[in-house]
């Protein structure tokens, strides 16, 4: 259908050309004809009304020079109430339609082709789009068909395109239709409007924006109105948290000689370090060795069997969280020059923290205090004393039979160690599978795999009420509307995490927070107090390790150096695992994002259970699906299931990040035998189907004639 209507523009615009149709809409030959337009629209006022706005919208739909004239026209035949009227309808639905007609044609091509640049320029659009596009329209310098081809490439609602243009067109419709009552007088069409006239549209143009600047300024400047600045300060830069987030700040900040406070009322090293990363996926490895025992005949050895205690796996945990400490510690920080504080910290103005009664004076703050687990608000849960990754740790007997309530990342991989260890796990989750945002493929596999270790799933339920008897906790839940009852020995709560944001002045400062209770930050990651600036798990965005300290980079070099300048974050490119086994790793998009979104895709599924290395593993299963731009090979996002995920995604972030295609992918040598061959394959298979069976023909012919 595109392709018939990308010929039927060009053989209108053929047959202009050809017939030099344009002629007709200079101004010489309108004035010649006036005295006879005249008499046809007395003729037949009804019929000439409606064949000058057909032509009026067919000329500004089309962009074919003339718009100027016409509107010159009208005002000589229809004078200016009328001729305004027709006018301002005409421009406004023939300007829509080749908006309408550029967002049908070209939008989809550009938008994925240059992705990476639009984006930011996408945000402004959808912020400020309006405002922008009645400045465009008030100043008559940008020429309007250019206006409506740009608009159509972007996310700017219709209804939003044509009231606007409605409203922004008009006060020059009204001055070019009134210019028109005087047609016989114009001799150049640069006569029509003055300087004085296109400055005053300009500045009528630009009035918006620079209105909206100033009360953007006024409304910064107010929330500090009743508080008093400081005279000097005592340090760059506050950073309240020591997890991730606030450990990059404060290392970004000091290597750039800026003089820190770091504050940290519990442990350095934030959860990543002492309840979250280090320790789970300790914990999921020693899992992992006890699978591995129990596969033994299959890597051709009979029998071998684990004599394992929990408590030894546990304190296990402990070392390894031990070994890392000092790269996160109080000592270390202090030799790299940041002033490291124990306790916790209150904000009592926009430059002013307080730690244990002490006070210090700040040009910035960054507040990176992570978040905690998020226990639900059901009966008796709270009176059973459930774990949450952050208590677990505290943990020396292994239960015996375990419910696990939540089936996201940290819900399925501490799950399936459990049942690894020994214990009896039950999961239950309220949405309809696991993980949700995932594609189905990677819900089937993972609930296929964890079935296969005798773990109890629940799907479309949810638990209703906790209480203690004799017999252990008991629980209901609710599944396909019917009520159920169980016992388990203990509960882990993995139903997401909460930002801590409470107790430490933020609410009675005035921070403003999200719904969720996230603090809200702006693309640079400053709050409402322009200098005070928020990163990590505290923002409620990518809870991960790796974008808090993604983040944190913005936080400290936006810090020192603003108001000068200013970095925006970037989250095009965002990788994440889930640390199951096998593990599951994606960045970008998956098939389920782009149907939401209505992009043009393809998608390629490479199953990567005959490879070599996997093989060898004893590992040979998973798959690699990429998604890329319609017939293009730029990549809009990548998922892999299978051993060693996580790093098997790295080239493809590294891909994306830079945009290279899959053709790039196919290109470059790959170790052999590495699971990371399985990525040149995948992006082969796509290479496939791009060979047509026309061009195989051409070859098949290209080939005969070479051996005669």
């Amino acid at each position: 259908m595109k392709k018939k209507l990308v010929l039927l523009v060009a053989i209108v615009f053929a047959t202009i050309i050809y017939f030099d149709i344009t002629q007709y809409l200079q101004l010489d030959f309108i004035k010649q004809q006036q005295n006879q337009l005249e008499q046809l629209y007395q003729q037949n006022p009804v019929v000439y009304i409606f064949i000058f706005f057909l032509c009026y919208v067919l000329t500004t739909a089309l962009s074919i020079p003339g718009a100027t004239l016409l509107t010159l026209l009208a005002g000589a035949l229809f004078g200016v109430a009328l001729g305004t009227v027709l006018v301002s309808f005409a421009s406004t639905l023939g300007a829509t339609i080749a908006f309408l007609g550029s967002r049908w044609i070209l939008r989809q091509f550009v938008q994925t082709r240059f992705s990476k640049y639009l984006t930011p320029f996408n945000s402004g659009v959808e912020k400020d789009g309006a405002l922008y596009l009645f400045t465009l329209r008030l100043t008559p310098v940008v020429p309007f068909f250019v206006v409506n081809l740009v608009m159509g490439l972007t996310t700017m609602r219709s209804y939003t395109f044509y009231f606007v243009s409605q409203l922004g067109m008009l006060p020059a419709t009204i001055v070019y239709v009134n210019a028109g009552t005087q047609l016989a007088t114009i001799k150049n069409l640069n006569d029509i409007v003055s300087a004085k006239i296109i400055l005053s549209l300009m500045a009528l143009g630009l009035f918006p924006i620079i209105m909206k600047k100033v009360l953007d300024l006024l409304k910064k400047k107010s929330v500090y109105k009743k508080y008093k600045k400081p005279k000097k300060y005592d340090y760059n830069l506050v950073v309240i948290g020591a997890g991730a987030a606030g450990l990059v700040t404060s290392y970004i900040a000091s290597a750039a000689k800026a003089k820190v406070a770091l504050i940290e009322k519990h442990k350095m090293g934030g959860d990543c370090l002492n309840t979250g990363c280090i320790p789970s996926k300790s914990f999921i490895r020693s899992a992992k060795l006890l699978s591995d025992i129990k596969r033994s005949s299959e890597f051709g050895i009979k029998k071998i069997t684990a004599d394992f205690d929990f408590s030894d796996v546990m304190l296990r945990v402990q070392r390894v969280i031990k070994t890392i400490e000092p790269h996160d510690s109080i000592e270390r920080y202090s030799n790299l020059g940041v002033d490291c504080h124990t306790g916790t910290a209150t904000i009592i103005n926009p430059w002013t923290v307080d730690i244990n009664g002490l006070r210090l004076t700040t040009k910035n703050i960054v507040v990176a205090s992570g978040a905690r687990p998020l226990i639900p608000n059901i009966p008796g849960l709270r009176d059973i004393d459930p774990m949450t990754s952050d208590t677990l740790w505290n943990l020396r007997d292994l239960p015996k039979k375990l419910l696990v309530l939540g089936a996201g990342p940290i819900g399925l991989e501490l799950a399936q160690s459990f049942a690894r260890y020994g214990t009896q796990v039950t999961l239950i989750e309220k949405a309809d599978r696991l993980l949700a945002k995932e594609d189905r493929e990677v819900t089937e596999w993972i609930t296929k795999k964890l079935k296969s270790e005798n773990l109890v799933i629940h799907t479309n339920s949810e638990v209703t009420q906790f209480k203690k008897d004799s017999t252990g906790i008991v629980y209901s839940y609710t599944a396909n509307n019917i009520t159920h009852e169980a016992t388990c020995d203990a509960v882990l709560v993995a139903a997401g995490r909460k930002p801590n944001t409470d107790g430490f002045g933020l609410k009675e400062l005035g921070i403003v927070l999200k719904e969720n209770g996230a603090v809200s930050v702006n693309e640079k990651l400053q709050t409402n107090f322009s200098n005070i600036y928020a990163c990590g798990d505290v923002t409620g965005m990518y809870q991960f390790t790796h974008t808090a300290s993604h983040q944190a980079w913005f936080a400290a070099v936006n810090s020192m150096i603003s108001p000068f300048y200013s970095f925006n974050a970037n989250y095009d490119v965002v990788p994440w695992c889930i640390y199951t086994d096998p593990e599951i790793a994606r960045v970008g998009l998956n098939e389920t994002d782009v149907i939401a979104k209505n992009i043009a895709h393809k998608v390629t599924f490479f199953n990567t259970d005959h490879m070599d290395r996997a093989l060898t593993e004893e590992s040979a299963y998973g798959f690699i699906k990429i998604i890329t731009a319609g017939s293009t090979d730029k990549i809009l996002g990548v998922t892999i299931v299978g051993l060693h995920a996580g790093e098997c995604l790295a080239e493809f972030v590294l891909a994306m990040k830079h945009g290279l295609g899959l053709n790039k992918v196919l290109q470059t040598i790959h170790t052999y035998p590495t699971l990371t061959e399985a990525n040149k394959m995948a992006a082969g298979q796509w290479k496939k189907t791009q060979i047509t069976q026309k061009l195989l023909k051409y070859s098949e012919c290209f080939n005969l004639w070479q051996r005669r």
